[in-house]
């Protein structure tokens, strides 16, 4: 998978308000959630776009399986 890489910094103006797009990671990829219902605003339910979810999705009543449905768009750049 080829795909651009971001950092956690360049991840969180993507949260709907500093910038339009609405982008959220997890385990490594980041997803566009703009066109999602779901995240109107950059809000989903307690979760704001902008960030890594990965520690947040146990106490999620979804399983990690709702990503499939969303194409990644690129790679959270790993911390050095």
């Amino acid at each position: 998978m080829d795909l651009p890489v971001y950092t956690k910094q360049q991840l969180a103006l993507r949260n709907g308000a500093d910038k339009p797009q609405i982008w959220v990671a997890y385990k490594g990829l980041i997803y566009d959630m703009t066109e999602s219902r779901l995240w109107r605003n950059g809000k989903h339910y307690e979760h704001w776009a902008g960030q890594d979810l990965t520690d947040e999705l146990p106490d999620a009543p979804h399983t990690e399986a709702v990503f499939e449905k969303f194409t990644p768009i690129a790679q959270l750049a790993k911390p050095n």
